[in-house]
């Protein structure tokens, strides 16, 4: 009886994958840290919208990237999202994985926190900044010292997470902090000091995406289709059912985010990325807004001695055949 069960269950599934034309889909399996910009993941995932496409997407948090690319190098992950400019630090001649789709960008959700009567960023010269190495908080930051006709060597950079170099300000241990959301919110609710830039004003610098390893690519084209697709189908959704979307995405991300209210408040600092975004964003190759952002990456994490690799395209960095593009 149990045998014939089995049998059964496993002619459905066979007949429903094939049903919606992906009959060879499995489980990929990604890693992310809590942040608003994923949240589109787990709503397309909750809603069934990859699974629709025979795919199920194994959506795990961790927190420190460091591990999320190490458990991806190892095969543990199929992929992961990070901010483009981050995963440049991770490509080398021994691990290749390629940008197949961009989430969102930071558009107010990352901010630097600093005394009241600090005004720029020329202000900013002699004093402690308290920011996460390595992150994309100290890659922001050098392209703001840079516009500045500033390095890190006009600072002293202190290494902390974007967390703790949130709570050392509102302890006045630090004078300066990069950080992100909700710590700029907490910083203006207690009327402490003031965000003196945010990255609404620093438009398609930091810009999350999902990178998947060149094997896995290779051999499953099938289940990268079908979780571009499932994403675009999610943007959609949120443009028409937004509370009903936030709720969803609060309960999948979880963590500080678990509240619908305060998912919609950090929803609020970024843009989400449906098709349309995506077509502009990686649109002309190494000369369009991603191509750029590349060069940016290495030249900042170059120039910082974190990178493997001396050169990459555009076309190195990028596999954009899932996307529709024109």
């Amino acid at each position: 009886m149990k045998t014939k069960n089995v049998l059964k269950a496993t002619i459905a599934g066979v007949a429903m994958l094939a049903a919606t034309g992906n009959a060879f889909a499995g489980t990929m399996k990604l890693g992310m840290t809590t942040w608003v910009g994923y949240g589109p993941l787990f709503l397309a995932r909750d809603l069934g919208y990859f699974k629709e496409k025979g795919l199920e997407v194994d959506l795990q948090i961790v927190e420190d990237h460091a591990l999320a690319m190490a458990a991806e190098a190892a095969g543990e992950l199929d992929g992961d999202a990070g901010t483009i400019d981050e995963t440049l630090q991770y490509r080398s001649p021994d691990f290749c994985f390629k940008t197949v789709y961009a989430l969102d960008d930071s558009h107010g959700g990352d901010g630097i926190l600093a005394p009241a009567d600090v005004n720029s960023i020329a202000d900013l010269k002699g004093m402690e900044v308290g920011m996460n190495e390595g992150s994309v908080s100290q890659f922001w930051f050098d392209i703001l010292l840079k516009r500045a006709g500033m390095t890190e060597a006009d600072v002293k950079v202190v290494n902390m997470t974007a967390d703790d170099a949130a709570a050392a300000f509102m302890a006045d241990r630090i004078p300066v902090a990069v950080t992100w959301e909700p710590n700029l919110t907490f910083a203006k609710n207690a009327n402490k000091g003031k965000v003196l830039v945010d990255s609404s004003e620093t438009p398609g610098l930091i810009v999350d995406v999902l990178s998947l390893r060149c094997d896995y690519i290779e051999a499953h084209p099938e289940d990268v289709q079908a979780l571009v697709d499932g994403l675009y189908k999610a943007n959609e959704y949120i443009k028409t059912n937004q509370d009903e979307a936030y709720a969803i995405m609060a309960k999948g991300v979880g963590g500080w985010l678990e509240d619908p209210k305060d998912f919609a408040a950090s929803a609020a600092g970024v843009n989400f990325y449906g098709k349309d975004l995506n077509a502009k964003f990686f649109k002309g190759g190494d000369d369009g807004e991603a191509g750029e952002l590349i060069k940016l990456g290495l030249e900042i994490w170059g120039g910082a001695g974190k990178v493997k690799i001396e050169k990459a395209t555009y076309d190195d960095v990028v596999e954009d055949k899932f996307l529709g593009l024109e």
